[in-house]
Formats: structure tokens, C-alpha cells, sequence
């Protein structure tokens, strides 16, 4: 069944020019109609960054019973887990596969992960399709569009410039999200049967942008399960805004937040996401995320970069291969 969607080119640039408080209203009365359509069987997604400490706290002064559950991934920064536990009524839950001779799901961590399908490099959509290439039985005519070969569907194509990766030594794969994250989650939304309030933004990525476009804040509809981003329409500038002017606690991760000539700025890490993860990491400013790993973190650095046969979990291989520097 084809979706209507809730909203159309302009719509997410005019709303992303409002000022704060706007948009905390206008998050909260989103908040407000997700709680009421499901009667208050809802959670936050709470990661410990800045961005879920800002929606857990916009929730929680509606709704303080409202739980949130946090992953236990192990590819948090340290500081990130310490933050999680100083907040109330948290739920752990963890990274789960399902065991077919034991016929029930079991703990999983990263390192098997990446051993079962391969690593996260690039992006989402491009280790998608390095991984169907290599693994998938395909049409020599879905193969083609795949590589570049044809003028249609170009949007299909692995871009040129990581086609390389066809022929890596080693597995590309995009698996690793739905494994470490949304498989857990989806897991603990079967067993309780609450609904999930996330703090994701449309500006983190076009499949977020285009996701918000399809189905609005609230994604009643939404093919892979309700889930409502009541914060889409905020920037980075805005979530920096609301923890200082509400005078929020946050992971002292990111150190501080300043003023700077192009506006708010922390710091310290800029992101928390997943550690080890190569997504993007091209793009990363010097020094990026690997580079300040080294000198921030020398214990996990030096876990990540060994290579698997001495215990860690080979990425100097891989960022070397891509070439990234680290």
C-alpha cells in the first residue's frame, strides 16, 4: 500500500529555521499525541549522547514514568556507560542473535558480528551492496546496475569510488546496526509491547531525511514498525542550545560546549555512536574519530586496530586498505 507523504520539498528547511522554543513545543505536542495514541505504552531509545539526554529530558517532564532502555552494545565510550548508569529507571539490554540448536536468543558482541558478515565501511547503503555483490546469487542485469554498468537506476550503483571494496580481503557489510541495535530493540518491544521514542534528526543522513518526508515525526505507518522522531526537524545547534540554556547534564565525553564563531561547539567528542564504526569516517576532519581514539582512549584504540588472529578486531587492516588515515 503506498503511504501519502506527510511532508514535501521546503517543509523541513522552513522548520528547521524556527527558533528553540518552537520546536520544543512542537516536540512535545508530538510526544504527547504518541503517548496518547498508544496510551502510555511507550520508551525513549536512550543512547547516553546528547541528543537522546535531550529528548529523555523533554519526556520526562511530560511523562517522568516513561522508561528508557539502553543498549549495551560495548562499542560505547567508556564515558557513555558511566553517564547511562547516574540516570533513573534505565533498562540494559544487549545485543542478541538467535541460536538454532538452542532455539532462543542468545548474547552476541561486535567481534562475532563483523566474523559473520564483515565490516561496516563507507556507508549503510554502499557496504549493503558490496555485501550483495559478493554473497547474493544475482541477475547479470541487477549485477550490472549495481556496478555502474548501465545508464538506469544510477541510484542503485555502488559509487565508483569504493567499487574497489568488490574485491577487498576482507567482508563488507551493513549488518552490524541491525544486530547490535535495532534486533535487541525489537526484541524488547515484542516483550512488553511499548513503542519507541527516538531522539534521530533529519539532518543526520538522507535516509533519515527522506524517512521523515514519507511518514512526519510520528511513523504510525511506518513499514519496519511505529516509531516516533519527535525531534526531526532540530539541528545539532539546537540540541548544544537546549543543554546549556536548561543547564542539562550530559556525558562529560564531549567535555565542553563553547561559543564559537559559527556558533555552539563542543569540546570534546563531537559524536558518541559506536567506537569502532568505519561508517563515514572518510569524511571526519582531522584529527577523526581514530586519530583522537589513539589519544583519548590508548586502550580501546590499541583493542580495535589488532589484528583479529592476536585478539582485537583487525581495523587497521581495513582503514589502511580504504585508505584513512589512523
Amino acid at each position: 500500500m503506498m503511504v501519502e507523504p506527510k511532508h514535501y520539498p521546503g517543509d523541513l528547511a522552513q522548520m528547521q529555521s524556527l527558533p528553540l522554543g518552537a520546536k520544543i513545543r512542537m516536540t512535545q505536542y508530538r510526544i504527547m499525541q504518541w503517548y496518547d495514541h498508544f496510551q502510555g505504552d511507550v520508551y525513549v531509545s536512550f543512547s547516553g549522547g546528547k541528543d537522546s539526554t535531550v529528548l529523555l529530558d523533554i519526556v520526562r517532564g511530560l511523562y517522568p514514568d516513561v522508561p528508557a532502555v539502553y543498549c549495551d552494545t560495548g562499542l560505547e565510550y567508556p564515558e557513555i556507560r558511566e553517564f547511562v548508569k547516574t540516570v533513573e529507571n534505565v533498562t540494559w539490554i544487549y545485543p542478541i542473535r538467535y541460536d538454532r540448536h538452542k532455539r532462543k536468543y542468545v548474547r552476541t558482541n561486535f567481534k562475532e558480528v563483523i566474523q559473520t558478515y564483515g565490516y561496516p565501511v563507507a556507508s549503510k547503503e554502499t557496504a549493503k551492496r558490496i555485501y550483495e555483490l559478493r554473497h547474493h546469487n544475482l541477475s547479470p542485469e541487477y549485477r550490472a546496475k549495481l556496478m555502474g554498468e548501465t545508464d538506469d537506476c544510477p541510484l542503485k550503483a555502488v559509487p565508483k569510488r569504493w567499487r574497489f571494496l568488490v574485491d577487498a580481503p576482507f567482508e563488507v557489510s551493513s549488518k552490524c546496526c541491525d544486530a547490535m541495535k535495532k534486533r535487541p530493540f525489537h526484541h524488547y518491544e515484542s516483550e512488553t509491547g511499548q513503542k519507541p521514542i527516538v531522539a534521530t534528526m533529519a539532518i543526520e543522513s538522507k535516509l533519515r531525511e527522506d524517512s521523515w518526508m514519507l511518514y512526519g515525526c510520528n511513523a504510525f505507518d511506518k513499514t519496519t514498525g511505529p516509531q516516533s522522531r519527535p525531534m526531526s526537524f532540530w539541528t545539532e545547534q539546537d540540541v548544544l542550545k537546549y543543554l546549556t540554556t536548561y543547564q542539562i547534564p550530559y556525558c562529560p565525553v564531549y567535555g565542553e560546549i563553547v561559543k564559537t564563531e559559527s556558533g555552539l561547539k563542543t569540546t570534546g567528542c563531537d559524536r558518541t555512536g559506536c567506537m569502532f564504526c568505519m561508517f563515514g569516517c572518510h569524511h571526519d576532519q582531522a584529527p577523526n574519530r581514530f586519530q583522537r581514539m589513539r589519544e583519548t582512549h590508548p586502550k580501546q584504540y590499541a583493542y580495535c586496530m589488532k589484528p583479529m588472529f592476536e585478539g582485537g578486531l583487525g581495523l587497521d587492516e581495513v582503514l589502511t586498505f580504504i585508505g584513512v588515515d589512523h
